[in-house]
C-alpha cells in the first residue's frame, strides 16, 4: 500500500533592511507584514506578548524555542486584537496541549492577521540584533511574494519606529468603564485579599494599555475609567477623578501628538502614576528627553534596582526608548531618579520632590513576568489615600517607601492595604 505524504510546510522569508534573509516555514496568516525587529526573552506568556499593544509596529521574535504549546485562551488576551507585523519562533506546536486552551496560537494568528515564521535559526537573528541593534524586516508568508531581493527593497523602504504616532492606531476610540478583577485562578489555590476600601476614581489615558493592569488598578481599589490618548487635560479634570493613571504602549513617545502638554497640566492638579509609556511621556512632560535603545528592553528577566532600598527586582520590560537621566537633571524640575536598570544603567523610575507624582519603566502588571514590581500599586493606592486625606505627600516620599516599607516585605498585605487615614 502506498502511503500518501502529508503536503509540505508552505514557505516563509524574513528579510532584514541590512541584507540578512531568513528561510522557514509559514505559520498564522497568509500575506506580508513590514515592522522593526525585536526579541523577546520571556520563556511563558507569548498569548500576553503576541497580544500587547505595546508592539504595534514591530514584528516579534521569540528567543524560548517551543511556542504554541499551551494553545491560546480569552481570558489571558492583554487587548482586543493583535497589533504587532509578524511573529518569529524556532518550533511551532500546531497540537496545544492544556486544558485551558480554546484555540491554537496559528488558528488565532489567522484570524487577525499576523503572519508567522518557524523552522529559523532564532539564535542567529537575535545575535544579529543585538550586534547591529534594531532595524525594520519584511515577512512574507504569501507563497506569491518569496523573491528575496522584492523583500529586501521593501525592508529598506519601510518607516522604522521613529517619529511615528503608533499609541493613535492602539488607543480606544471612546471612554469606557473597566470593572473585570484579576483571572480568578485555580480550585485550591490561597485565598486573595478583599478589594481595599475605599475606593478612588481613577482615569486611565490609553496609550496601549494591557488588560492585566486595569485588573490591578481595579483590584487595588480603584474605580477605572479608560479614555482615548487624544483627551485634553480639562475633559480629564472635568470628570473630578482622585487621581490619573498614564497607561503603556508602542513606539517613540515625543511622536505621540499633544499629550506633552496636556500631562503637564495633569501633573499640576492631580496623582499621577505611569507605566512604560506613559513613565516616558511623564519624563518628556517635566522637561526631560528620551532616547532610543540599540535593542531595547523586551522579555520578563530584566533587573530594576530600587535606588532607595538597593532591592533588585527581576522585571518584566518591553520597550525601545529611554529617559535620559542628564535631560531631567538639566530641565530643572524637582525629579528625582528612583530606579535603574543594572544592565545597562538606564532610567526605570522617577518621582516628583513635590508633587504626588512617580513612574516606572516597567511592568508591575508582570503579563507575563516575575511579581517582584507588584509592590507599585500598593504605592500608588498609598498615594492617592494620603492625598485625598489632605495631606501633602510626594512621590519621592512614596519612592522612598515612607510609610510603605512593611507592605512591601509583605506582599499580601500590600495588596490589602486600606489606610487608616483614607
Amino acid at each position: 500500500m502506498t502511503r500518501s505524504r502529508p503536503p509540505s510546510p508552505p514557505p516563509a522569508t524574513l528579510a532584514l533592511a541590512d541584507g540578512a534573509i531568513y528561510r522557514g516555514v509559514a505559520f498564522g496568516a497568509r500575506c506580508v507584514g513590514a515592522g522593526e525587529v525585536c526579541f523577546n526573552t520571556s520563556i511563558t506568556g507569548y498569548q500576553e506578548i503576541l497580544t500587547d499593544p505595546s508592539y504595534a509596529g514591530q514584528i516579534v521574535a521569540m528567543t524560548y524555542t517551543q511556542i504554541g504549546n499551551v494553545g491560546t485562551n480569552p481570558e489571558d488576551e492583554e487587548s482586543r486584537r493583535p497589533f504587532l507585523r509578524g511573529f518569529v519562533v524556532k518550533e511551532i506546536f500546531h497540537a496545544p496541549s492544556n486544558w485551558r486552551a480554546s484555540e491554537t496560537l496559528d488558528a488565532r494568528m489567522r484570524r487577525h492577521e499576523i503572519p508567522g515564521i518557524a523552522g529559523i535559526d532564532t539564535r542567529a537573528l537575535v545575535r544579529r540584533i543585538r550586534e547591529g541593534g534594531a532595524q525594520v524586516g519584511v515577512l512574507s508568508t504569501d507563497p506569491d511574494q518569496q523573491e528575496e531581493a522584492a523583500l529586501l527593497a521593501r525592508a529598506r523602504r519601510e518607516p522604522g519606529l521613529d517619529g511615528r504616532d503608533l499609541v493613535a492606531e492602539v488607543t480606544c476610540d471612546a471612554p469606557y468603564a473597566w470593572s473585570d478583577p484579576r483571572w480568578r485562578g485555580i480550585d485550591g489555590q490561597l485565598p486573595r485579599a478583599p478589594r481595599p476600601t475605599p475606593s478612588y476614581k481613577l482615569v486611565a489615558l490609553d496609550f496601549g494599555v494591557k488588560r492585566n493592569i486595569l485588573r490591578m488598578l481595579h483590584e487595588h481599589g480603584f474605580d477605572v475609567t479608560v479614555v482615548p490618548a487624544s483627551t485634553p487635560a480639562e475633559e480629564i479634570l472635568r470628570l473630578a477623578p482622585d487621581a490619573v493613571f498614564l497607561s503603556n504602549g508602542p513606539g517613540d513617545p515625543t511622536a505621540v501628538a499633544g499629550v506633552q502638554a496636556e500631562v503637564r497640566r495633569l501633573v499640576q492638579e492631580k496623582p499621577v502614576f505611569g507605566i512604560c509609556l506613559g513613565h516616558q511621556i511623564l519624563g518628556l512632560a517635566l522637561g526631560g528627553r528620551t532616547l532610543k535603545l540599540k535593542f531595547g528592553h523586551h522579555g520578563g528577566n530584566q533587573p530594576g534596582q530600587d535606588l532607595a532600598t538597593g532591592k533588585v527586582a527581576i522585571c518584566a520590560e518591553n520597550h525601545g526608548y529611554a529617559v535620559d537621566a542628564d535631560s531631567l537633571l538639566a530641565a530643572g524640575e524637582a525629579v528625582a531618579i528612583t530606579h535603574v536598570n543594572l544592565n545597562d544603567g538606564t532610567v526605570e523610575g522617577l518621582a516628583h520632590k513635590h508633587r504626588p507624582v512617580f513612574s516606572v519603566q516597567y511592568h508591575p502588571e508582570a503579563s507575563p513576568g516575575p511579581h517582584d514590581a507588584a509592590y507599585f500599586f500598593a504605592r500608588f493606592r498609598e498615594l492617592v489615600a494620603r492625598h485625598v486625606a489632605g495631606e501633602a505627600v510626594t512621590g519621592a516620599q512614596i519612592a522612598a517607601g515612607a510609610g510603605s516599607a512593611a507592605n512591601e516585605r509583605n506582599p499580601r498585605r500590600a495588596a490589602t492595604a486600606a489606610l487608616s487615614s483614607a
